[in-house]
């Protein structure tokens, strides 16, 4: 009778790059009973080992050893704060402005040609002629031929910034005198309106208004869709029509059924519409027509989103859609996602419109009431306050 050791035949790794079967060890206890943790070809039920065949593989893999159940896990992480998300979400435009200013002072005496530079900078940014003019106009008044560093000007940044935006950061109020308050949200395509109607229904609910939602654009069925699942999510009602009904004729139904139903609120989604389409900004004109059918004083609040990664185009955006529309506010959102989140000074400083909320991500929690200070600070490298 042969003495030699039963051996086993080699995994698939020996397989593919070679290798001798391994001898099988005497003391092995046959594997009456699957482990969870086993994968091998003994552990796996028949119509698993069938499955592995029937993709090509002559011989599953050899079992994988039991994961230890000892092992620490670590604990997850506190949830950042709102500073925390800010500072994070305004990264590329900090980035972006603090490298260029440090790249400007390279030399610590403040001349002529460096605040030239600087100011070169600051427009680049997006910041605006009249923002970079101040800017270098007060470090040259306060530093001119001195020495100055970029910090200094980082913090010359902020407190500027900080100034132009300080009179727009208005909190959006809803008047409870007027029921339901009724929202009408406008901007171009893809600019977040949908997103930012539901995340603004989050924050309404948590604050013990009833709202209703009107999917006013009619023309995307996938619109439709986003809005009812936000709708979902916040457990409030979806005023909706068939692909391609009249948008007019729904808002207006809206309106009605939250008067019959003394809801709070009222938001109504519109499509997204190029500012230079003439036929289109006609048809929003048409909305808030046939809302004052129902009230008179309705929209009492008209709000334009704004991606951030759109930069100079904004300006024009807020422009036509003021002329038209009669915007009263203005949500920016995209922030973390460009390097150009100094338009909004340009914006504020040109317009003067209110400031309601700044979005710096896809979460709920990323869309926020502005603030003049955090936005100056976060944007200008210095940090802030929590």
């Amino acid at each position: 009778m042969s003495t030699d050791k039963p051996t086993r035949k080699p995994g698939l790794w020996g397989r593919l790059f070679g290798g001798e079967a391994k001898p099988e060890p005497q003391d092995r206890k046959p594997d009456t009973e699957p482990d969870a943790h086993n994968v091998g070809p003994d552990a796996a039920p028949p119509e698993m080992q069938a499955e592995w065949v029937r993709a090509g593989h002559p011989n599953p893999p050899e079992a994988e050893p039991p994961v230890p159940v000892d092992v620490e896990v670590e604990p997850e992480a506190a949830p950042k704060s709102w500073i925390e998300r800010l500072g994070a979400g305004l990264k590329r435009s900090s980035d972006n402005l603090t490298s260029s200013i440090g790249a400007v002072f390279i030399k610590k005496r403040l001349d002529e040609t460096t605040l030239a530079d600087l100011e070169d900078t600051l427009i680049a940014a997006d910041l605006g002629i009249d923002t970079a003019l101040a800017i270098t106009e007060r470090l040259r008044a306060e530093k001119f031929d001195k020495d100055v560093s970029a910090e200094d000007v980082r913090l010359a940044l902020a407190e500027e910034v900080a100034s132009v935006l300080a009179p727009v950061a208005t909190p959006l109020e809803i008047d409870a005198g007027k029921k339901p308050f009724v929202i009408l949200m406008v901007g171009v395509n893809g600019s977040g309106k949908t997103t930012t109607i539901g995340k603004l229904t989050a924050k309404f609910k948590a604050a013990g208004k009833s709202v209703l939602l009107a999917a006013g654009d009619t023309f995307r069925a996938a619109a439709v869709e986003q809005l009812q699942v936000w709708g979902q999510r916040n457990e409030v009602e979806v005023v909706t029509r068939p692909t391609g009904a009249d948008a007019s004729g729904l808002a207006f139904d809206a309106v009605a059924r939250a008067q019959e139903e003394g809801t709070d609120i009222v938001i109504i989604d519109t499509a997204g519409r190029l500012q230079n389409r003439t036929e289109l900004m006609d048809e929003l004109e048409k909305i808030i027509r046939v809302i004052r059918k129902r009230d008179e004083t309705a929209p009492h609040a008209t709000l334009l989103t704004l991606d951030a990664t759109t930069g100079q185009n904004a300006l024009n955006q807020v422009e036509i859609f003021s002329q038209k529309a009669g915007v009263t506010g203005l949500v920016m959102t995209k922030l973390d996602g460009t390097a150009r989140g100094g338009i909004l000074v340009a914006i504020a400083k040109k317009f003067g419109l209110p400031i309601h909320y700044i979005g710096v991500g896809e979460a709920i929690g990323d869309l926020e009431s502005f603030n003049a200070d955090d936005f100056a600070r976060a944007i200008a490298g210095t940090g802030g306050k929590d």
